[in-house]
């Protein structure tokens, strides 16, 4: 159990933490509790610029420019199965096969149950021979 230094009043701050039985002596987390007002108990990272805790934000917050961002994106992608662009491609579809469903029921080409569950985004229904219409001349448009 770390030994705390005691503090006097809720704006005063310890500085330092002793560990191990009074061996190991370490910067202190300078974050703040609102609801009682104490100082965090756990030791400041090292690479922590403000004094902080891994908890509380020591760590690096990651690369500030796009290309940076670019980098450790390209960097952590294994495949491109969980992209956006894949994601949104699979939405697109799955809205689309849900609509082909629809028209199959107005024309009455199934009475199979339909599909259960939420339909993507971009899902609008087709209800009617006007609906079913419409969505032919939007696939012949693409």
């Amino acid at each position: 159990m770390p030994e705390l230094r005691s503090q006097n009043s809720k704006t005063e701050y310890a500085t330092y933490l002793t560990l191990a039985g009074g061996r190991i002596r370490c910067l202190r987390c300078t974050a703040k509790s609102v609801r009682s007002g104490k100082q965090c108990a756990k030791p400041a990272m090292k690479s922590s610029r403000t004094q902080k805790c891994s908890h509380h934000g020591g760590w690096a917050t990651g690369p500030k420019t796009a290309e940076g961002r670019q980098r450790i994106a390209q960097a952590n992608t294994k495949h491109g199965g969980s992209s956006k662009v894949a994601r949104l491609q699979l939405s697109t579809a799955s809205a689309e096969l849900s609509r082909l469903e629809d028209a199959m029921h107005v024309l009455g080409m199934t009475t199979a149950p339909r599909t259960r569950g939420r339909k993507a985004a971009g899902y609008s229904p087709v209800r009617t021979l006007e609906d079913v219409k419409r969505m032919m001349l939007e696939c012949n448009k693409h």
